[in-house]
């Protein structure tokens, strides 16, 4: 080979061996209703804790799968679907003294940054707002699967999220003082998510 040919193969040899293999670009996805599901608990009188879910929500949000983080985070949640399977304390639950659902029809998170804590795991921290107040709140993520989709169309990712918060932070401080209600709620949220 010519000495000018040999150092041109030997400069695309090392530009090709620094630049490492491909990383793939973070992709947008929008989460899929039909496989969203919001949780949450809270004690009641000491004696157990009462589980109950809101049935409409939407989300989108932007996923890097190399750095496992997500950004640009938005889940909207209809605040008047919420679901105990008890309608006397559904009504309850609308009412001002909790969700206030007639002026506060929507509970939105907004997640800004991801801290990554396993080979699958991470801290989603972001900011709850829910009837008219904004506070930090931080979820614990686990990212189950990602990939082409076994059921056909669109790449999904599967999440799974959890965190606490105090209702008492919101103004929601009924029943607290006699410990009719729990001040602690702990959130559950599963979804799969379609890329866009």
């Amino acid at each position: 080979m010519a000495p000018m040919r040999l150092l041109a193969f030997a400069c695309t040899l090392a530009l090709l061996a620094a630049s490492g293999p491909a990383r793939a670009a973070p992709e947008k996805y929008e989460i899929d209703p039909e496989h969203f599901s919001i949780g949450f608990m809270t004690m009641h009188l000491g004696w157990a804790r009462v589980l109950s879910m809101f049935l409409k929500a939407t989300g989108s949000f932007v996923f890097d799968e190399e750095a496992l983080s997500l950004t640009d985070v938005r889940i909207e949640v209809e605040t008047k679907s919420v679901f105990s399977n008890h309608k006397r304390r559904d009504r309850h639950l609308r009412s001002p003294d909790f969700l206030n659902s007639r002026e506060f029809p929507t509970m939105v998170f907004v997640g800004t940054a991801t801290e990554r804590t396993g080979e699958r795991t991470g801290i989603l921290r972001g900011e709850l707002t829910l009837v008219g107040e904004t506070r930090p709140l931080s979820l614990e993520i686990v990212w189950n699967k990602s990939g082409a989709y076994e059921l056909g169309g669109p790449d999904r990712v599967g999440v799974s999220a959890r965190g606490t918060f105090l209702r008492s932070d919101f103004g929601m401080v009924y029943g607290i003082d006699n410990k009719f209600v729990g001040d602690e709620v702990e959130i559950f949220i599963e979804f799969e998510a379609r890329k866009k």
